[in-house]
């Protein structure tokens, strides 16, 4: 809790061993962290067709899905809003926009 460059939050340090805990019995079920997400979007990117940054969600029906599963395992900080950003991190989903380079090239 002293040290400056780490998380000195309690909470967040309590959820980051809670979250552990919750991956570890998904990868029990699933087989693995991975699987169990995929299986939201039947392991296909979902491609979406924005021309504008301001159409891109900051959550959407299926982020609160997750979320609302996560939370339901145990999880915590794991609100719609982080897990849709999981989503574009991981490339669950593409949101870059159609005149974006990243865009053509995740296709």
């Amino acid at each position: 809790m002293q040290n400056p460059g780490i998380i000195r939050n309690q909470l967040k340090i309590n959820s980051a061993v809670k979250n552990a805990i919750a991956i570890i019995e998904i990868q029990k079920e699933f087989g693995s962290f991975d699987t169990y997400l995929w299986d939201f979007i039947d392991n296909k990117t979902i491609q979406n067709n924005f021309i504008d940054i301001s159409e891109v969600p900051a959550k959407t029906s299926l982020s609160e899905k997750i979320s609302r599963d996560m939370k339901k395992r145990g999880m915590n900080f794991v609100g719609p809003t982080i897990i849709y950003a999981f989503m574009q991190a991981i490339g669950m989903v593409n949101d870059h926009t159609n005149d974006c380079f990243k865009n053509k090239e995740l296709l």
